[in-house]
C-alpha cells in the first residue's frame, strides 16, 4: 500500500488526494492541516457574498467523506510534528501550504497601506487574523486588478446588511456597520486587456443596487498586443466587453462609488503620522507590447485608506527546501529539489506553494495532477523508501498532540449551520480557535 501524508487541507491537497485515490494504486492518505477546520482557501480566501465559489466545497467534501482519507486537523506541520518524523511512516509527503501572506507594496510609503489577505482573512473571519477592523475612510484605493481586489472593492462597497445574510460573523459584521467608504478607486498600470479579473466577477460587481461601477471612457484603449490578446481569449474580450458597457452607460444614482482605473501606476502613498492622507499615481500608455511606459503626468487622489491586492505570499515549512525569492517551495514541477536542484526523495509540492499565487481552481487541479503523475511514476518504479507499518497516531498521542479529525469537522459543521439557521440564513462561522476545537469535540 502507498502511503502518503498530503500537509494542507485547501483544493490543491484534496484534488491531490482524489487523484492518487482514482490511480488504481491501493493508498492510504493522511490530510494534515494546521487550521482545525479544512477546505483552505475556499473558507478564508473567498468573499463570503460568492455562494458559486463556495458550492465548490460540496465536491471536495465528497472527496473527503472517502474511507481512504483521514483527516488530521489542527497540527502545524514543521513545529507540532517535524518532516523527517513524518518521513517514518510515509512513502512519501505532498506540501499544498497554500499562499496567505501578502507581498508588500514597493513604492514610497507601501508600509502605510493594508494588505488584501489581511482583509480577506478579516472578514472571512480566519482566526489567525483580526477581529476588528478601522473602516473610517469615506474614500479608499485598492492597488491591484485581479479578482482579489475586486472582492475587497465589492465587501468595502456593499452594505453590511446586504452581507449579513451570508456566513459572516458577527464581529465582521458590527464592523461593517461602521464603514463609511463612500468611493472605492481600484487602479491597475495597464489597460482593460491586461486585467486579470474574472468575466463574471467583474459582472457581479454591478449586481447591487448600492453600487455604482464607473470607467473613464478615456481609460479604454488597446495597442496592437491588447487586440491580440482579446482575440486569443474569449474570457479577456468579455472582460473589456463589460469595461466598455461600464464606460458608456448611464449613471444608475447607486450610493455607492467604484471606479475602475485604468493606466495609473502607483508611486506613493502619502500619510500624515501613519495616517493615509493620499495616493499618488503616474499615467501611463501603451508600448504597442502590452505593456506601458510612464508619462510623467502625475495625480494625487484624495483618499485615507490603500489596499493592495498585489500578490499573496508563501510561507517555508520548516526542513522543506524554499526559494526566499520565489516564495515557493523549491521543486521541479513536483518533486522538491535541493539547493543543488538534486531531487529530494520521496517529498512533492503541488498548488500556489509549488507555482506561486496564480490561477484558478482549474489551474490546481491541473497542477495536482502534474505533481501526483510524478509521485505515482516513482512509487512503480521503486524510487520511494518505504515506510514503517506504524500508525502515526502512536506519535501524535506520544508527543500530547491535541489533533482534530473529519468527525470532528461535521460536529463543527453542524454548530455554524444552527447558528445560521437561528438567524434565517446557512451558515455563521465560528471564528474563535478554541469555540472552533470544542464544536469539533462534541458528541
Amino acid at each position: 500500500m502507498l502511503r502518503v501524508a498530503v500537509v494542507g487541507a485547501g483544493p490543491a491537497g484534496i484534488y491531490a488526494s482524489d487523484l492518487l485515490i482514482k490511480s488504481g494504486e491501493e493508498v492510504s492518505i493522511d490530510l494534515y492541516e494546521r487550521m482545525p477546520a479544512p477546505f483552505g482557501l475556499i473558507r478564508y480566501g473567498v468573499a463570503p457574498d460568492h455562494p458559486r465559489i463556495k458550492g465548490i466545497i460540496t465536491s471536495l467534501h465528497n472527496v473527503m467523506n472517502k474511507p481512504q482519507i483521514r483527516l488530521l486537523a489542527n497540527i502545524d506541520v514543521g513545529n507540532d510534528i517535524s518532516v523527517e518524523e513524518m518521513r517514518e511512516y510515509y512513502d512519501a509527503i505532498i506540501f499544498s501550504t497554500g499562499a496567505t501572506g501578502d507581498r508588500p507594496l514597493p513604492i514610497p510609503g507601501g508600509e502605510h497601506s493594508q494588505g488584501a489577505g489581511e482583509f480577506v482573512g478579516f472578514y472571512d473571519g480566519n482566526p489567525d487574523f483580526e477581529r476588528s477592523w478601522d473602516l473610517s475612510a469615506e474614500k479608499v484605493a485598492v492597488v491591484g486588478v485581479g479578482n482579489v481586489a475586486l472582492d475587497i472593492a465589492r465587501i468595502l462597497a456593499k452594505t453590511a446588511d446586504e452581507l449579513h445574510k451570508t456566513e459572516i460573523p458577527d464581529n465582521v459584521y458590527e464592523a461593517l456597520n461602521t464603514n463609511q467608504a463612500k468611493e472605492i478607486h481600484v487602479f491597475g498600470r495597464r489597460g482593460p486587456a491586461q486585467a486579470k479579473f474574472s468575466p463574471l466577477e467583474l459582472k457581479e460587481l454591478d449586481h447591487s443596487d448600492t453600487i455604482e461601477v464607473i470607467v473613464n471612457p478615456e481609460d479604454i484603449d488597446y495597442d496592437d498586443a491588447s487586440i491580440q490578446s482579446r482575440h486569443d481569449s474569449k474570457s479577456q474580450d468579455l472582460v473589456c466587453q463589460t469595461l466598455e458597457g461600464y464606460a458608456m452607460r448611464d449613471p444608475k444614482g447607486a450610493p455607492h462609488k467604484l471606479f475602475i482605473h485604468f493606466f495609473e501606476t502607483p508611486v506613493e502613498v502619502l500619510a500624515d503620522n501613519g495616517n493615509v492622507t493620499g495616493l499618488v499615481t503616474e499615467r501611463t500608455q501603451l508600448d504597442g507590447t502590452g505593456n506601458v511606459h510612464g508619462t510623467g503626468e502625475f495625480t494625487t487622489w484624495d483618499v485615507q485608506a490603500v489596499y493592495h491586492a498585489v500578490g499573496y505570499r508563501s510561507d517555508a515549512v520548516a526542513g522543506v527546501p524554499f526559494d526566499e525569492r520565489k516564495h515557493v517551495i523549491s521543486n521541479d514541477g513536483g518533486h522538491v529539489v535541493d539547493d543543488e536542484g538534486n531531487i529530494v526523495p520521496g517529498l512533492y509540492a503541488t498548488g500556489w506553494i509549488k507555482r506561486g499565487p496564480v490561477g484558478l481552481i482549474g489551474n490546481t487541479k491541473s497542477d495536482a495532477k502534474e505533481t501526483t503523475g510524478m509521485l505515482l511514476d516513482d512509487w512503480r518504479n521503486g524510487k520511494l523508501a518505504p515506510a514503517n507499518n506504524r500508525d502515526v497516531l502512536e506519535l501524535l498521542e506520544a508527543k500530547h498532540i491535541d489533533y482534530a479529525t473529519w468527525d470532528g469537522w461535521y460536529q463543527l459543521d453542524k454548530a455554524e449551520r444552527a447558528l445560521g439557521e437561528a438567524e434565517g440564513r446557512e451558515r455563521k462561522k465560528i471564528v474563535e480557535w478554541d469555540e472552533m476545537l470544542t464544536h469539533s469535540r462534541a458528541k
